[in-house]
Protein backbone atom coordinates (compact mmCIF):
# COMPACT_ATOMS: atom_id res chain seq x y z
CA UNK A 1 0.00 0.00 0.00
CA UNK A 2 1.32 3.37 -0.45
CA UNK A 3 0.21 6.60 1.63
CA UNK A 4 -0.41 10.26 -0.07
CA UNK A 5 3.47 10.92 1.05
CA UNK A 6 4.71 8.32 -0.82
CA UNK A 7 5.87 5.87 1.24
CA UNK A 8 5.03 2.54 1.47
CA UNK A 9 2.47 1.93 4.49
CA UNK A 10 1.63 -1.95 5.30
CA UNK A 11 -1.82 -3.55 6.78
CA UNK A 12 1.07 -5.06 9.68
CA UNK A 13 1.94 -1.23 10.45
CA UNK A 14 -1.93 -0.21 10.56
CA UNK A 15 -2.64 -3.19 12.47
CA UNK A 16 0.36 -1.98 15.33
CA UNK A 17 -1.14 1.76 14.79
CA UNK A 18 -4.88 0.40 15.55
CA UNK A 19 -4.19 -2.39 18.61
CA UNK A 20 -5.44 -4.91 16.59
CA UNK A 21 -4.19 -7.76 14.37
CA UNK A 22 -3.56 -8.41 10.87
CA UNK A 23 -6.59 -10.34 9.99
CA UNK A 24 -8.74 -7.82 11.49
CA UNK A 25 -7.83 -5.30 9.11
CA UNK A 26 -8.45 -7.53 6.34
CA UNK A 27 -11.58 -8.31 7.39
CA UNK A 28 -12.14 -4.31 7.95
CA UNK A 29 -11.01 -3.69 4.30
CA UNK A 30 -12.72 -6.88 2.74
CA UNK A 31 -16.11 -5.32 3.81
CA UNK A 32 -17.03 -7.95 6.46
CA UNK A 33 -19.03 -7.48 8.97
CA UNK A 34 -17.58 -9.43 12.37
CA UNK A 35 -15.84 -6.46 13.22
CA UNK A 36 -16.50 -4.98 16.64
CA UNK A 37 -18.02 -1.09 15.01
CA UNK A 38 -15.50 0.76 17.43
CA UNK A 39 -12.67 -1.14 15.98
CA UNK A 40 -13.79 -0.81 12.25
CA UNK A 41 -14.38 3.17 13.02
CA UNK A 42 -10.40 3.06 14.27
CA UNK A 43 -9.10 0.88 11.64
CA UNK A 44 -11.00 2.84 8.84
CA UNK A 45 -9.80 6.34 10.37
CA UNK A 46 -6.38 4.90 10.21
CA UNK A 47 -6.72 4.14 6.68
CA UNK A 48 -8.03 7.34 5.52
CA UNK A 49 -5.39 8.92 7.38
CA UNK A 50 -2.21 7.25 5.76
CA UNK A 51 -4.24 7.71 2.01
CA UNK A 52 -4.41 4.03 2.39
CA UNK A 53 -5.07 1.99 -1.53
CA UNK A 54 -4.66 -1.00 -2.67
CA UNK A 55 -2.19 -2.00 -5.36
CA UNK A 56 -4.52 -2.48 -8.14
CA UNK A 57 -7.18 -1.40 -6.43
CA UNK A 58 -8.79 0.50 -9.74
CA UNK A 59 -11.35 -2.35 -10.44
CA UNK A 60 -15.04 -1.75 -11.33
CA UNK A 61 -15.76 -2.31 -8.37
CA UNK A 62 -15.05 -3.46 -5.02
CA UNK A 63 -18.33 -5.47 -4.10
CA UNK A 64 -20.14 -5.17 -6.59
CA UNK A 65 -23.30 -3.35 -5.01
CA UNK A 66 -24.69 -0.07 -5.98
CA UNK A 67 -27.36 1.84 -3.12
CA UNK A 68 -30.07 3.71 -4.40
CA UNK A 69 -32.17 4.97 -1.43
CA UNK A 70 -35.85 6.21 -1.59
CA UNK A 71 -37.98 8.05 0.60
CA UNK A 72 -40.82 6.32 -1.45
CA UNK A 73 -41.61 3.81 -3.82
CA UNK A 74 -44.58 4.43 -5.21
CA UNK A 75 -44.33 6.60 -8.05
CA UNK A 76 -43.20 6.07 -11.89
CA UNK A 77 -40.81 8.90 -11.58
CA UNK A 78 -38.95 6.53 -8.99
CA UNK A 79 -39.19 3.91 -11.58
CA UNK A 80 -37.50 6.06 -14.06
CA UNK A 81 -34.27 6.78 -11.71
CA UNK A 82 -33.75 3.03 -11.20
CA UNK A 83 -33.50 2.57 -15.36
CA UNK A 84 -30.80 4.81 -15.50
CA UNK A 85 -28.66 3.41 -12.16
CA UNK A 86 -29.86 -0.10 -13.75
CA UNK A 87 -28.36 0.52 -16.95
CA UNK A 88 -25.09 2.03 -15.52
CA UNK A 89 -24.67 -0.96 -13.34
CA UNK A 90 -25.57 -3.99 -15.62
CA UNK A 91 -22.94 -2.54 -17.47
CA UNK A 92 -20.31 -2.52 -15.16
CA UNK A 93 -21.21 -5.72 -14.09
CA UNK A 94 -22.59 -4.17 -10.72
CA UNK A 95 -25.52 -4.85 -9.00
CA UNK A 96 -28.42 -2.36 -7.82
CA UNK A 97 -29.97 -2.76 -3.91
CA UNK A 98 -33.16 -0.73 -4.20
CA UNK A 99 -34.54 0.73 -0.54
CA UNK A 100 -37.36 2.61 0.78
CA UNK A 101 -36.91 4.53 4.18
CA UNK A 102 -40.79 6.32 4.06
CA UNK A 103 -39.14 9.30 5.71
CA UNK A 104 -38.67 7.25 9.00
CA UNK A 105 -35.91 7.38 11.18
CA UNK A 106 -36.57 3.83 12.41
CA UNK A 107 -35.97 3.14 8.87
CA UNK A 108 -33.27 4.49 8.40
CA UNK A 109 -31.23 2.85 11.29
CA UNK A 110 -32.08 -0.01 9.32
CA UNK A 111 -31.28 0.45 6.82
CA UNK A 112 -27.89 1.61 7.97
CA UNK A 113 -27.49 -1.54 10.06
CA UNK A 114 -27.83 -3.76 7.07
CA UNK A 115 -25.41 -1.37 5.16
CA UNK A 116 -22.95 -2.15 7.67
CA UNK A 117 -23.45 -6.36 7.87
CA UNK A 118 -22.31 -6.00 4.10
CA UNK A 119 -19.94 -4.00 1.64
CA UNK A 120 -21.32 -1.73 -0.53
CA UNK A 121 -19.12 0.86 -3.40
CA UNK A 122 -21.17 3.34 -2.87
CA UNK A 123 -24.65 5.26 -2.14
CA UNK A 124 -27.56 7.26 -4.29
CA UNK A 125 -29.88 8.71 -2.04
CA UNK A 126 -33.19 10.65 -4.10
CA UNK A 127 -35.26 13.59 -3.08
CA UNK A 128 -33.55 13.36 0.33
CA UNK A 129 -31.69 15.34 3.20
CA UNK A 130 -28.16 13.70 4.03
CA UNK A 131 -27.97 14.55 7.50
CA UNK A 132 -24.90 14.84 8.98
CA UNK A 133 -24.84 12.14 11.28
CA UNK A 134 -25.69 10.16 8.94
CA UNK A 135 -23.46 11.02 6.27
CA UNK A 136 -20.38 11.32 9.25
CA UNK A 137 -21.33 7.31 9.51
CA UNK A 138 -20.87 6.89 5.65
CA UNK A 139 -17.70 8.30 5.60
CA UNK A 140 -16.41 6.27 8.37
CA UNK A 141 -17.51 3.50 6.53
CA UNK A 142 -15.72 4.53 3.67
CA UNK A 143 -18.71 5.03 1.59
CA UNK A 144 -18.89 7.33 -0.84
CA UNK A 145 -22.24 9.01 -1.00
CA UNK A 146 -24.54 11.25 -4.33
CA UNK A 147 -27.92 12.64 -4.00
CA UNK A 148 -29.98 13.26 -6.45
CA UNK A 149 -32.37 16.18 -6.46
CA UNK A 150 -31.20 16.53 -2.53
CA UNK A 151 -33.44 18.13 -0.16
CA UNK A 152 -31.79 20.77 1.53
CA UNK A 153 -28.19 22.41 0.74
CA UNK A 154 -25.36 19.24 1.09
CA UNK A 155 -22.58 19.01 2.55
CA UNK A 156 -19.57 20.57 0.15
CA UNK A 157 -18.08 17.03 -0.37
CA UNK A 158 -21.32 15.50 -1.34
CA UNK A 159 -21.72 15.43 -5.41
CA UNK A 160 -25.52 15.88 -6.29
CA UNK A 161 -27.23 15.35 -9.51
CA UNK A 162 -30.22 17.06 -10.58
CA UNK A 163 -32.01 18.99 -13.53
CA UNK A 164 -32.24 22.61 -14.09
CA UNK A 165 -35.54 23.22 -12.69
CA UNK A 166 -35.96 27.08 -12.55
CA UNK A 167 -35.16 27.01 -16.32
CA UNK A 168 -38.11 24.47 -16.70
CA UNK A 169 -40.27 26.48 -15.16
CA UNK A 170 -39.93 29.37 -16.58
CA UNK A 171 -40.25 27.68 -19.90
CA UNK A 172 -43.48 26.28 -18.79
CA UNK A 173 -45.20 29.68 -17.77
CA UNK A 174 -43.80 31.44 -20.57
CA UNK A 175 -45.26 28.76 -22.97
CA UNK A 176 -48.47 29.98 -21.29
CA UNK A 177 -47.77 33.37 -21.50
CA UNK A 178 -47.33 32.80 -25.07
CA UNK A 179 -50.59 31.78 -25.47
CA UNK A 180 -52.85 34.16 -24.16
CA UNK A 181 -53.17 33.32 -21.05
CA UNK A 182 -52.72 35.84 -17.98
CA UNK A 183 -53.88 34.30 -15.12
CA UNK A 184 -51.94 31.32 -14.49
CA UNK A 185 -52.54 28.58 -11.77
CA UNK A 186 -49.54 26.45 -10.31
CA UNK A 187 -50.03 23.53 -8.21
CA UNK A 188 -46.43 23.48 -6.14
CA UNK A 189 -44.31 20.48 -4.77
CA UNK A 190 -43.42 20.16 -1.33
CA UNK A 191 -41.33 23.50 0.02
CA UNK A 192 -38.48 21.34 1.39
CA UNK A 193 -37.01 20.21 -1.39
CA UNK A 194 -35.13 22.62 -3.13
CA UNK A 195 -36.26 21.11 -6.93
CA UNK A 196 -40.12 22.36 -5.99
CA UNK A 197 -39.10 25.78 -4.46
CA UNK A 198 -36.79 26.26 -7.84
CA UNK A 199 -39.75 25.33 -10.21
CA UNK A 200 -42.18 27.62 -8.29
CA UNK A 201 -39.32 30.61 -8.58
CA UNK A 202 -39.14 29.99 -12.23
CA UNK A 203 -42.89 29.97 -12.74
CA UNK A 204 -42.93 33.61 -10.77
CA UNK A 205 -39.92 34.83 -12.51
CA UNK A 206 -42.14 34.40 -15.95
CA UNK A 207 -44.93 36.04 -14.71
CA UNK A 208 -43.39 39.17 -13.39
CA UNK A 209 -41.13 39.65 -16.67
CA UNK A 210 -44.27 39.83 -18.39
CA UNK A 211 -46.46 41.65 -16.05
CA UNK A 212 -49.20 39.49 -15.52
CA UNK A 213 -50.35 38.88 -12.26
CA UNK A 214 -48.53 37.10 -8.83
CA UNK A 215 -51.66 36.42 -6.82
CA UNK A 216 -51.26 33.83 -3.80
CA UNK A 217 -55.04 32.80 -4.33
CA UNK A 218 -53.41 30.85 -7.35
CA UNK A 219 -50.34 28.94 -6.12
CA UNK A 220 -51.67 25.86 -4.16
CA UNK A 221 -49.39 23.45 -2.22
CA UNK A 222 -49.14 19.83 -3.31
CA UNK A 223 -46.86 16.61 -3.14
CA UNK A 224 -46.12 15.37 -6.50
CA UNK A 225 -48.93 12.68 -6.13
CA UNK A 226 -51.93 12.71 -8.23
CA UNK A 227 -54.76 13.42 -5.26
CA UNK A 228 -53.08 16.32 -4.13
CA UNK A 229 -53.21 17.75 -8.12
CA UNK A 230 -56.95 17.31 -7.72
CA UNK A 231 -57.10 18.87 -4.94
CA UNK A 232 -55.52 21.72 -6.05
CA UNK A 233 -57.05 22.07 -9.53
CA UNK A 234 -60.40 21.51 -7.48
CA UNK A 235 -59.86 24.53 -5.23
CA UNK A 236 -58.49 26.66 -8.43
CA UNK A 237 -61.83 25.78 -10.36
CA UNK A 238 -63.95 27.15 -8.00
CA UNK A 239 -62.47 30.51 -7.50
CA UNK A 240 -64.59 33.68 -8.20
CA UNK A 241 -62.44 34.26 -11.31
CA UNK A 242 -60.70 30.63 -12.09
CA UNK A 243 -57.29 30.55 -14.19
CA UNK A 244 -57.88 29.67 -17.89
CA UNK A 245 -54.60 27.90 -17.40
CA UNK A 246 -52.74 25.70 -14.30
CA UNK A 247 -49.54 24.49 -14.13
CA UNK A 248 -48.80 21.38 -12.06
CA UNK A 249 -45.13 20.76 -10.90
CA UNK A 250 -44.81 17.04 -11.56
CA UNK A 251 -47.01 15.16 -14.67
CA UNK A 252 -48.97 13.66 -11.81
CA UNK A 253 -50.36 16.16 -10.50
CA UNK A 254 -51.04 17.44 -13.65
CA UNK A 255 -52.90 14.07 -14.18
CA UNK A 256 -55.12 14.61 -10.81
CA UNK A 257 -55.89 18.38 -12.18
CA UNK A 258 -56.93 17.03 -15.26
CA UNK A 259 -60.05 14.27 -13.02
CA UNK A 260 -60.63 17.87 -11.63
CA UNK A 261 -61.16 19.65 -14.74
CA UNK A 262 -63.68 16.50 -15.78
CA UNK A 263 -65.32 16.86 -12.74
CA UNK A 264 -66.65 20.11 -13.49
CA UNK A 265 -68.04 19.45 -16.78
CA UNK A 266 -64.98 21.00 -18.72
CA UNK A 267 -62.34 20.16 -21.26
CA UNK A 268 -58.73 20.08 -21.63
CA UNK A 269 -57.74 22.84 -23.58
CA UNK A 270 -61.16 24.60 -24.46
CA UNK A 271 -61.82 25.32 -21.06
CA UNK A 272 -58.37 25.03 -19.49
CA UNK A 273 -54.55 24.32 -20.60
CA UNK A 274 -52.86 22.13 -18.42
CA UNK A 275 -48.57 21.84 -17.87
CA UNK A 276 -47.12 19.40 -15.99
CA UNK A 277 -43.23 18.86 -15.39
CA UNK A 278 -41.55 15.49 -15.49
CA UNK A 279 -42.67 14.44 -19.12
CA UNK A 280 -42.98 10.69 -17.36
CA UNK A 281 -43.65 7.67 -19.93
CA UNK A 282 -47.76 8.29 -19.65
CA UNK A 283 -47.81 12.08 -20.60
CA UNK A 284 -47.87 11.14 -23.98
CA UNK A 285 -50.54 8.90 -23.61
CA UNK A 286 -53.02 10.67 -21.75
CA UNK A 287 -56.29 12.16 -23.05
CA UNK A 288 -55.39 15.36 -24.29
CA UNK A 289 -51.56 14.48 -24.19
CA UNK A 290 -49.87 16.41 -22.21
CA UNK A 291 -47.72 19.34 -22.36
CA UNK A 292 -44.86 18.93 -19.79
CA UNK A 293 -41.62 20.01 -18.92
CA UNK A 294 -38.64 17.02 -19.50
CA UNK A 295 -35.90 16.51 -16.73
CA UNK A 296 -34.16 13.70 -17.85
CA UNK A 297 -34.61 11.00 -15.23
CA UNK A 298 -32.86 7.99 -16.87
CA UNK A 299 -29.83 10.07 -17.31
CA UNK A 300 -29.42 11.91 -13.68
CA UNK A 301 -29.93 7.82 -12.43
CA UNK A 302 -27.19 7.05 -14.98
CA UNK A 303 -24.98 10.46 -14.01
CA UNK A 304 -25.45 9.36 -10.44
CA UNK A 305 -24.15 6.02 -10.63
CA UNK A 306 -21.32 6.56 -12.86
CA UNK A 307 -20.37 9.27 -10.48
CA UNK A 308 -20.74 6.97 -7.52
CA UNK A 309 -18.87 3.91 -9.26
CA UNK A 310 -16.07 6.24 -10.30
CA UNK A 311 -15.37 7.24 -6.45
CA UNK A 312 -15.25 3.82 -5.22
CA UNK A 313 -12.60 3.15 -7.79
CA UNK A 314 -10.62 6.43 -6.27
CA UNK A 315 -10.92 8.68 -9.07
CA UNK A 316 -12.08 12.56 -9.51
CA UNK A 317 -15.34 13.48 -10.88
CA UNK A 318 -15.41 16.42 -13.16
CA UNK A 319 -18.00 18.78 -11.24
CA UNK A 320 -19.34 18.26 -7.45
CA UNK A 321 -22.60 20.06 -8.70
CA UNK A 322 -24.17 18.77 -11.97
CA UNK A 323 -27.61 20.09 -13.46
CA UNK A 324 -28.65 18.59 -16.58
CA UNK A 325 -30.62 20.61 -18.79
CA UNK A 326 -34.83 20.24 -19.27
CA UNK A 327 -36.89 21.33 -22.60
CA UNK A 328 -40.61 22.01 -22.73
CA UNK A 329 -42.15 19.01 -24.67
CA UNK A 330 -45.80 20.75 -25.90
CA UNK A 331 -48.32 18.13 -26.50
CA UNK A 332 -52.59 18.70 -26.98
CA UNK A 333 -53.30 19.84 -23.17
CA UNK A 334 -52.31 23.87 -24.05
CA UNK A 335 -54.09 26.08 -26.44
CA UNK A 336 -55.27 29.61 -26.40
CA UNK A 337 -57.57 31.05 -23.73
CA UNK A 338 -61.33 31.16 -25.00
CA UNK A 339 -62.07 34.46 -25.39
CA UNK A 340 -64.79 35.82 -23.33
Amino acid sequence: MDGDDGRRITITAIAREAGVSVPTVSRVLNGRSDVAPDTRERVEELLRQHGYQKRGSRTVSRAGLVDLVFNDLDSPWAVEIIRGVEDVGHGAGVGTVVSAIHRQSTAARQWLQNLRARATDGVIFVTSHLSPPLHAQLRRLNVPVVVVDPAGVPATDVPTVGATNWAGGLAATEHLLSLGHRRIGFVAGPTHLLCSRARLDGHRAALEAAGAPIESQLVHPGDFYHASGFAAGTALLDLDEPPTAIFAASDQMAFGVYEAVRRRGLRIPDDVSVVGFDDLPEARWASPPLTTVRQPLVEMGRLAARTVLRLAQGEGIDSPRVELATHLVVRDSTAPPRRP
